[in-house]
């Protein structure tokens, strides 16, 4: 029985003769102050803190809200600058809203771009982490169909995921980006709420489209989605076990750069910063002293625990807030960069892609705002934010389900150190063989982009060179060949590259 109420404050009075202002109400640890400064650090403003519609709030309502399926559009972005004067229906891009049936009143917002290979290329859906970042950023950003130029257009992204997959893009947990929901009761707090959302937004998605039911599915992302993922891939295939309804495709699941184990992930932070020479000595052995409390509050946590999470919480994001005091203006997106102020990467033009009207009406979401990252969504997952999601991988594994862990070198808030060590200290039937596995080059175009430890369903590609937290966006053409690679089982190989089914400008 968990029995904490005494043990949250000796956990946090243990970290007051370390540093007695390292909790204080503006401490850079607390779930409001990161939430607010994550947001900063993309440049972004959004209007709403979430996509709650309450009583006042009428005006933003669609006038389909009390239908079961909201309609899905095909689309072209009015910004497109497209030389080849591509029709609608030759893009094969849509976009809308799906109701999540288990929900009180949710409607989940997506992107869907078939493929410009083949129909039968694998479907893959991409989560963006936060919690509550919308994936419009990986669209925009990373390894959508486009990339935003200076003007706001619109133009091909040779690199695009879509060049290998029918790629869905979804925004969630609910409130995020344009999904939204009448009732607060939709506000996800943990993994089995995020998950059961996704599996009935991929129940109604599939029935909207049955041709792609049966191509192999793939599901991806980054950051905070080291959560999301193998909850989300547990959930899938429960429900094929179950024969829940639609039987999905299930093949693999890629985290990239994501946080997964907190107990072996945050002890990394020190040993990473003062590998990479963010710290010094002395740092580190200060800096560690809080590492005890840390651990203990995580196992306490575990994979359903409340109180001691929250503790955990605290105690742990005062190590990693300890190495960024040291390190000053560090992107720790990437380590190689500087922030300018609160400034790390600027994202606004893709808000104010979103915010305009002739976008807004292409994509049908009415009066709907965009909410580009949601504190309250950030803060409503607090709760879930140190428990263990390896615990459930070894489950996938053992089934057949294969998974690819990868991570860009220069990253510090999800580290490959980390990564490496929770993927190799995960137990499942193959751990020893892994674990022997020789580390062989990973080869885009005869160079090498990174490492790749493999054996039966589990690969490692090690430091992904030259990238930082967002491996698609710093090294495009190895994200792509990657997946590439990964779906179609030959990852330890040699590819050609894809060529670019269409120009870009």
């Amino acid at each position: 029985m968990e029995n904490l109420m005494f043990i949250l404050p000796f956990l946090l009075l243990f970290l007051s003769p370390i540093d007695s202002t390292s909790l204080s109400l503006d401490s850079p640890s607390l779930p409001s102050t990161l939430a607010k400064k994550m947001i900063k650090d993309f440049n972004l403003f959004p209007e709403r803190s979430i996509n709650i519609i309450v009583e006042g709030d009428d005006d933003l309502r669609s006038s389909n809200l009390g239908e079961k399926k909201l309609v899905e559009k095909r689309l072209k972005f009015p910004n497109f600058a497209d030389p080849n004067g591509a029709s609608v229906d030759d893009l094969g891009h849509h976009a809308g809203y799906y109701q999540i049936e288990h929900s009180h009143a949710a409607r989940m917002f997506y992107f869907f771009f078939e493929s410009r290979g083949h129909k039968t290329d694998p479907v893959v859906i991409w989560l963006t982490g936060g919690p509550g970042c919308s994936s419009e950023l990986a669209l925009f950003y990373e390894n959508g169909p486009f990339k935003i130029e200076n003007n706001s257009s619109l133009v091909w992204n040779e690199y695009g995921w879509d060049q290998a997959s029918n790629l869905l893009f979804v925004d969630q947990p609910i409130g995020t980006g344009f999904s939204y929901s009448s009732d607060k009761r939709d506000i996800r707090h943990n993994e089995q709420g995020v998950s059961d959302d996704l599996y009935d937004f991929l129940q109604a998605f599939f029935k909207e489209h049955p041709e792609f039911a049966k191509n192999d599915f793939f599901i991806t992302g980054e950051s905070y989605a080291g959560h999301y993922i193998p909850a989300f891939a547990a959930r899938v295939h429960e429900g094929n076990k179950a024969k829940e309804g639609i039987h999905i495709n299930l093949k693999g699941f890629a985290i990239g750069n994501g946080l997964t184990d907190p107990l072996v992930q945050y002890k990394a932070y020190t040993d990473y910063a003062l590998d990479m020479g963010i710290i010094k000595d002395s740092d580190y052995k200060h800096i560690n002293r809080r590492l005890p409390v840390c651990e203990t509050a995580i196992k306490l946590c575990g994979t359903d625990g409340t109180t001691a999470c929250m503790a955990a919480y605290l105690a742990c994001n005062s190590i990693f807030s300890s190495i960024k005091s040291i390190a000053g203006n560090i992107n720790h997106y990437d380590i190689r960069k500087q922030c300018e102020g609160s400034l790390c990467y600027d994202f606004s033009p893709m808000e104010d892609l979103l915010s305009k009207k002739s976008v807004k009406d292409a994509l049908g979401v009415g009066d709907i705002d965009f909410v580009s990252c949601s504190p309250v969504v950030y803060q409503a997952m607090i709760m879930d934010w140190m428990r263990n999601l390896e615990a459930g991988i070894p489950h996938l594994l053992e089934d057949g389900i294969n998974l690819l862990v990868y991570a860009g070198e220069y990253d510090l808030i999800c580290n490959w150190l980390g990564n490496s060590r929770w993927v190799h200290a995960m137990e499942w039937s193959g751990q020893k063989e892994f674990g022997a596995s020789s580390d062989v080059p990973f080869e885009v175009d005869g160079s090498e982009a990174g490492l790749l430890k493999t054996h039966g369903p589990l690969s490692f590609l090690k430091v992904v060179h030259d990238a930082g937290h967002m491996v698609p966006m710093d090294q495009p053409k190895a994200a792509l060949s990657m997946l590439k690679r990964w779906t179609r089982g030959s990852l330890s190989g040699n590819a050609a590259e894809p060529e670019p089914v269409v120009s870009s400008i």
